[in-house]
């Protein structure tokens, strides 16, 4: 049914794990990303040479690209998964992600939509908007409060939820307004393969392999649910093909844990398959540093109307996840060598500093 699908931000974790996905599915995919710091085309190294994968370097702000890109490939689909999305770079520089999470969605909407409006009424009834974004929106839970659902009132507490929470607002005022037949889905904390090393799996993961610290924030006590990748990405099909036009989907783990649990998990899993040469516990390195600006404390997800509706459910089990997760970092050195310079090292360098 969705042969032919644009994807902006296909360069970056999830959406280059989403195209991963559909071009060896058979899926045409027209992949759009900006190329800024997170979006890495070694992500796409399997899919290099197939025929049925083009990518296009280029902002979702650029209209005339966008409009250029509906025209020639006229697709069943257009899946925005680009954003900035890293919490701390949004308390350091707000900006930026108004820019791209929400000038940036509006101005694809908008050219989307009277792209949209022009096809005949066949394509119109066929087409979807896939808006990705995230449980960060509904704000923060106490422990004891019940898990976010898809009616949960937004209360966004950094500039990154607050951007994504103005975008979903934007989508839906597009379906609502226009008539444009959108999705949304607001997913957790994801994890897995080629996730940038600013988030905290991959982060912890290499500083205690480099013999660095591994800093987390406050005393630890700060809860996710956790999200394989790949299951995510197999929701987001699933929402796509068969989700209700206008509806918000919520797609969770069923994995909350919280971040001293990870780090000391991740610790566990190296003192098993990649041992320190001292025979110590990377344990060792655990360091407690000032907490974030807002720090949120519990996310979770209530996934029961994607599991119900569509049938949907994750298959990662989080343990063995993570473990296959770590696997591959160990496995893929060469991709965290080329990603660890520049402007990453700076603003790991800039975002620590004064936290010790």
């Amino acid at each position: 049914m969705y042969k032919t699908i644009i994807v902006t931000g296909g360069a970056g974790f999830i959406g280059s794990c989403f195209v991963l996905q559909r071009v060896k599915a058979g899926n045409n995919v027209i992949n759009l990303d900006k190329l800024t710091y997170s979006g890495n085309l070694e992500n796409l190294n399997e899919i290099k040479s197939a025929p049925n994968h083009v990518f296009v370097r280029g902002d979702i702000g650029d209209e005339k690209l966008v409009k250029e890109l509906l025209e020639k490939y006229q697709p069943d689909a257009v899946i925005n998964f680009a954003a900035e999305s890293h919490v701390d770079r949004s308390i350091l520089d707000p900006d930026v992600f108004v820019k791209t999470n929400v000038l940036g969605t509006e101005v694809l909407l908008r050219v989307v939509k009277d792209w949209w409006k022009n096809l005949d009424e066949e394509k119109k009834n066929k087409f979807r908007f896939h808006h990705i974004s995230t449980d960060e929106v509904f704000g923060t839970l106490s422990m004891d409060d019940p898990a976010f659902t898809e009616e949960t009132p937004f209360a966004p507490n950094s500039p990154y939820s607050a951007s994504k929470a103005s975008s979903d607002h934007f989508v839906r005022a597009y379906h609502e307004t226009y008539g444009l037949p959108t999705v949304i889905t607001n997913c957790s904390n994801n994890y897995g393969p080629r996730q940038f090393p600013e988030k905290l799996i991959p982060l912890m993961t290499l500083n205690a392999l480099a013999g660095k610290p591994l800093p987390i924030y406050g005393t630890g006590e700060n809860i996710r649910d956790w999200l394989h990748v790949e299951d995510h990405c197999d929701a987001i099909y699933e929402v796509l093909t068969k989700g209700r036009v206008g509806q918000t989907y919520n797609i969770g783990g069923r994995a909350e844990r919280n971040n001293l649990f990870i780090v000391n998990k991740i610790c566990e899993i190296l003192d098993e398959i990649k041992p320190r040469s001292d025979g110590k516990s990377y344990k060792e390195q655990l360091t407690f540093v000032k907490d974030r600006l807002g720090h949120d404390l519990r996310y979770a997800i209530n996934c029961s109307k994607i599991e119900k509706e569509l049938g949907w459910k994750p298959k990662h089990n989080f343990e063995d996840g993570l473990k296959e997760t770590i696997q591959w970092y160990l496995k893929n050195e060469d991709w965290v060598k080329n990603i660890q310079t520049g402007e990453y090292q700076k603003w790991i360098e800039k975002n620590y500093e004064e936290r010790q």
